[in-house]
């Protein structure tokens, strides 16, 4: 498999001269740092190994002014060498860079003390226990120490052997996921358009496949692929990569972007995450302090809060926090990052990602730290379920669900149908997003108590208005989601639905005696009214009824039969409705259509009662509006007379 070689270290110990003797190769590529003699941005080279592979090299300056520029190449580096040089020993970048290959998870690597040609035998003895004292408790104790010159090549063949042993017994594990690139370097080279480079840490991509650039969502296609200068038609997690994209600009894209599949969209400004704080940090860490947080190859300030409780973090602690940023990033479960504090004279720490779209805490809420430390470990299974019990919503999209969890989409819908704690929405067959058991049992019962005080409240309403229930629920529902819940609710008897209408299977519409004579005389007004009935305003007044009472009534009437909404204030009889409807295709049936001023006319109606009558049957599907008239929406209308 494909290696990337990083090299590590302070400044002037020799780093770039290393590279240089080991693959004849100069990464300073800048004239500023020619001039100065130090590296300032990062530099790149290749060597070949003796099985035939070629390893890419990412050289990193050392110098404190460009740890960010260090940084956007330190990660995805399987196999560092560290140099610490013989006459200086450990110094100040020598801690910090160690920092950050323990918090970035390197965990091969390969000391080389240079300018051994400086000192004698007993200072290189010195040097190797420095080196051996400062590695304890990190993730490269242990390492291999080689001393090495390369003004007179001591110790340089020991080295090669040593770098090709490592790596051939090394296979980097796999990210999960999508391709993903974090872009160290963007330039516009002359003939080819934007070319960038970058680390894959996951996935395949080819020649001709379409990507996404993060944060920004412009999508792109590769024009062509390379590996260490060797042009390629497909490239995997773990290379070093060069990439020709066609059709964006340079101000689209730059370090500290994400060059990734189409599939990757969302970005988070808010994620939970494991920090640990190092001991170079040296003081206490404050709760929503600010920091500097470095992730992939972007920089960003934000806030750290401690999610356990306490106020502080000491050197050599950990703690489940969450970081606030100031701007989106590319983030995902598993994803490692360093912690600077804001002015960036110091390291202060890292972590590792695991809830990417995190939702703000309470102080008072329990069982952040538990649940945070079962979704770090979960299989993808697990995950999806902890995911999705860990976010407000009722439902979470299937979109946000895979990049939650850093899956892909086939993969998550697979053990997703193997769980039958998940529920898919709208079903099974057309998963577009997911809840969980729990979930679902509150919501029902909620539905059920929301439902129940409706009817307490309004015995003689026929159910509640459906965006009614919506509104008083406690999980926020899009109405997509919601109409799949309405369908669940009904087939699991939850609850009965009656249009847009929604009850109890239990409830049924009981009047009282006083009730049943309000109702028959409120029928009797509305029959003699014909085609003219009064409005609600005036049927108010006529049988002394409050609007909410009139209301309960009218809903009762209209379930029996009797009456017909036809508008908000406007009821009719079904006998009215009837002969107001045989007038009108009679008409139509002679004359083809109808206006509104003859409508009126032929039923001898005003307007206000004509208008919303037509409406009406344009809205049952018996006519259709054409410009200022009426016809029949169907010729076999004509002969509906029942």
């Amino acid at each position: 498999m494909p290696h990337v070689i990083g090299t590590a270290g302070h400044i002037d110990h020799g780093k770039t001269s290393l590279v240089k003797a080991l693959t004849g190769q100069d990464t300073d590529r800048l004239k500023e740092e020619k001039e100065r003699g130090i590296s300032i941005d990062l530099g790149f080279a290749y060597l070949d190994l003796p099985n035939g592979e070629r390893a890419g090299i990412v050289d990193v300056p050392g110098h404190e002014r460009f740890i960010r520029n260090m940084l956007a190449g330190a990660h995805g580096i399987d196999l560092v060498l560290f140099t610490v040089a013989a006459d200086d020993g450990v110094m100040p970048q020598t801690e910090e860079h160690l920092d950050f290959l323990h918090l970035l998870g390197v965990t091969k690597g390969i000391f080389v003390i240079t300018k051994v040609d400086l000192v004698d035998p007993a200072r290189i003895a010195e040097v190797q226990e420095e080196i051996e004292i400062l590695t304890l408790d990190t993730a490269l104790e242990g390492a291999p120490i080689i001393p090495v010159s390369t003004v007179t090549g001591v110790g340089l063949d020991r080295l090669r052997r040593e770098i090709a042993a490592q790596l051939s017994s090394y296979e980097r594990p796999s990210l999960p996921g999508y391709f993903r690139l974090p872009v160290d370097r963007a330039f516009v080279m002359k003939g080819h358009g934007i070319v960038v480079t970058g680390t894959a840490i996951a996935g395949t991509i080819a020649v001709g496949d379409t990507v996404r650039i993060l944060p920004g969502g412009e999508e792109t296609r590769i024009r062509s692929l390379q590996v260490h200068g060797q042009p390629v038609s497909q490239v995997k997690w773990g290379q070093r990569v060069a990439m020709n994209l066609a059709g964006v600009e340079k101000s689209d894209i730059a370090r500290g972007h994400v060059v990734c599949h189409p599939k990757l969209t969302l970005t988070t400004n808010r994620f939970d995450a494991l920090v640990e704080i190092r001991p170079g940090a040296r003081r206490e860490v404050d709760n929503h302090e600010r920091v500097r947080v470095h992730l992939g190859t972007a920089e960003v300030i934000g806030k750290l809060i401690i999610l356990d409780g306490r106020d502080t973090l000491p050197p050599r602690s950990t703690a489940f926090c969450q970081l606030l940023l100031e701007e989106p990033v590319v983030a995902l479960r598993g994803d490692r990052f360093i912690l600077r504090n804001q002015t960036a004279q110091g390291t202060l720490g890292g972590g590792v990602v695991i809830l990417p779209f995190a939702q703000r805490h309470r102080r008072s809420e329990l069982g952040i730290s538990e649940r945070l430390a079962a979704l770090q470990t979960a299989d993808l299974r697990h995950a999806c379920r902890l995911y999705l019990q860990s976010q407000s919503a009722f439902a979470v999209s299937l979109e946000e669900l895979y990049q939650g969890v850093n899956g892909r989409e086939e993969e998550v819908i697979a053990v997703l149908a193997q769980d039958p704690e998940i529920l898919p929405f709208p079903d099974a067959h057309r998963p577009e997003a997911y809840s969980v058991a729990n979930k679902w049992q509150r919501l029902t019962t909620e539905v059920g108590n929301i439902l129940a005080a409706f009817h307490h409240s309004a015995p003689l309403a026929r159910g509640m208005e459906m965006e009614s229930l919506r509104s008083q629920l406690s999980f926020a529902l899009s109405a997509k989601v919601f109409r799949a819940v309405v369908e669940r609710l009904v087939a699991a008897g939850v609850a009965v639905r009656e249009e847009s209408l929604l009850r109890l299977p239990t409830h049924t519409v009981t009047l009282s005696a006083d009730e049943q004579g309000a109702a028959a005389r409120l029928e009797r007004v509305l029959q003699e009214g014909g085609c003219a009935p009064p409005d609600l305003k005036e049927l108010e007044e006529k049988l002394h009824l409050p609007r909410k009472n009139l209301l309960d009534l009218l809903h009762v009437l209209e379930a029996r039969g009797a009456v017909v909404k036809v508008a908000t204030d406007l009821y009719l009889s079904s006998e009215a409705i009837q002969r107001a409807k045989t007038t009108l295709l009679d008409h139509l049936a002679a004359h083809g259509e109808i206006s509104a001023a003859g409508f009126r006319d032929v039923l001898g109606i005003s307007r206000k009662t004509a208008i919303p009558l037509l409406e009406y049957f344009d809205r049952t599907g018996l006519t259709v509006r054409v410009g200022d008239v009426r016809r029949l929406r169907k010729q076999e209308g004509l002969g509906a007379r029942t």
